[in-house]
């Protein structure tokens, strides 16, 4: 049992980053909180900002009366890829546990309660950095899973920002025979990984739909995945898919999308897949043993196994407190930024 000398609650500080409102970003002191039952304490070391979701929110560029306004009223604490170090355990939690590295899907703060079961231990061999990828990496993980993609097939990637990074590495490491890459921003696919069966396109510079039917002998595309939040760009995506292909929805859409059911999805016998992280299964059957804590060991082996290569997806890695900065710079240009880390 821990001293009172020893409880980092009596004798720690903490910190949050909190979007105040749309367009602020605030560091502002919090309570270090008492891990419960089935609980531990975590001394945050790496936490990855998520450019998707989080400046989403931060924009608040969604509907008014959307899920997304649900999901975040303001003021919100962000965060979900958190890697930190155990300082203390919670009634009923193995000791064992103090001292471990692990990830999880805790807010941008200094110190914060997770519940053991929701911990990823983090491998020796995996870096605070590698590791802050985790939750990303699941999310990938999930819709690749989702998507069905079998080895031997062709699949194109509309978006490379984080997601859609990782979702080509994923499809590679899964055996695409080939993946075409499409964004509006050249600077984005220079972080693509140096394979020949990758294909960058750069959108709006050439016909995504002629380089892929150029790629796959005329066959398209079996499986191709949203990862650029734009309902606008369904249809066009919808085009670069075989009859009987999959579209698999791996980012939020903000706001509706307006498509011809039956000219691009019935009469094509297409297949339209959604994939939130949420639809990982609760708990392993032997019909889908794919939790998200099972894709995250995934990962993680993937990663000291040099299967994965994160590390060239890391831009910045800055202090915490730099924080509103840095999303002052991913409001102005996101492409300009990928990988973004604070250090705690």
């Amino acid at each position: 049992m821990q001293t009172n000398e020893e409880r980092p609650s009596e004798r720690r500080t903490n910190e949050e980053i909190v979007f105040s409102e749309p367009g602020v970003v605030r560091i502002e002191p919090c309570e270090v909180g008492e891990p419960g039952a089935g609980e531990v304490l975590i001394r945050t070391r790496s936490t990855l900002i998520s450019t998707g979701t989080e400046l989403t929110v931060l924009a608040a560029d969604y509907p008014e009366g959307s899920q997304w306004a649900a999901m975040f009223p303001f003021p919100v604490q962000p965060g979900y890829d958190n890697v930190g170090e155990v300082v203390q355990v919670g009634p009923g939690v193995d000791p064992a546990w103090t001292m471990r590295r692990v990830g999880t899907l805790a807010r941008h703060a200094k110190y914060v309660v997770a519940a053991v079961e929701d911990c990823r231990p983090v491998p020796d061999a995996v870096s605070d950095e590698q590791a802050a990828f985790f939750t990303i990496a699941e999310i990938v993980m999930n819709g690749v899973r989702r998507s069905r993609l079998t080895w031997g097939e062709s699949a194109v990637v509309f978006g490379l920002g984080l997601l859609g990074q990782l979702a080509v590495r994923l499809c590679l490491h899964a055996g695409a025979s080939a993946v075409i890459a499409v964004d509006v921003a050249r600077s984005r696919l220079a972080f693509l990984p140096d394979d020949p069966r990758v294909h960058p396109v750069q959108a709006q510079e050439a016909s995504v739909e002629a380089v892929v039917r150029e790629v796959t002998r005329t066959r398209m595309a079996d499986v191709a995945f949203e990862v650029t939040g734009e309902p606008d760009l369904l249809v066009g995506q919808l085009a670069a898919l075989r009859n009987q292909g999959r579209l698999l929805v791996l980012s939020s859409p903000r706001g509706p999308a307006t498509l011809d059911l039956h000219d691009h999805v019935v009469a094509r016998s297409v297949s339209i897949i959604g994939a939130h992280n949420v639809s990982h299964p609760r708990r392993a059957t032997l019909e889908d043993p794919w939790v998200a804590q099972r894709h995250g060991e995934l990962f993680f082996d993937a990663v000291a196994g040099g299967q994965i290569d994160v590390e060239a997806l890391l831009t910045h890695r800055r202090p915490y407190r730099d924080a509103p900065e840095l999303y002052a710079m991913l409001l102005r240009d996101r492409s300009s930024l990928m990988g973004v880390v604070l250090d705690w």
